[in-house]
């Protein structure tokens, strides 16, 4: 009964996914309530995000849903994958640098 957020959560994502064997979630309790976290495969962050976070909020609010009717609050981490945008965009250099480069 207590693990249903988790079901719920992995049911979801798994369908919205093109790679549903690489969904992870791993879910912890505490003080301030559940912490559901959830790792996917690199290819499928946008689907799970959405155009500015919208498929990402509606997810954290059906999830709060889920919550209410069994007594939890529920909160909703997205690890970014290895290789994601995110660390692509910390790797690149500036035009300064490139151009430096170009010189020597």
């Amino acid at each position: 009964m207590a693990e249903r957020d988790a079901q719920f959560l992995e049911h979801l994502i798994k369908e919205l996914v093109d790679n549903p064997a690489d969904v992870k979630i791993n879910r912890t309790v505490d003080e301030m309530g559940v912490l559901l976290t959830l790792d996917l495969n690199a290819a499928d962050m946008g689907k799970i995000i959405g155009r500015a976070g919208s498929t990402a909020k509606a997810i954290r609010t059906l999830l709060r849903v889920v919550g209410l009717k069994n007594n939890a609050r529920v909160n909703l981490k997205i690890n970014e994958p290895v290789g994601g945008m995110r660390s692509a965009a910390q790797d690149m250099r500036s035009v300064d640098e490139v151009i430096e480069d170009l010189k020597a």
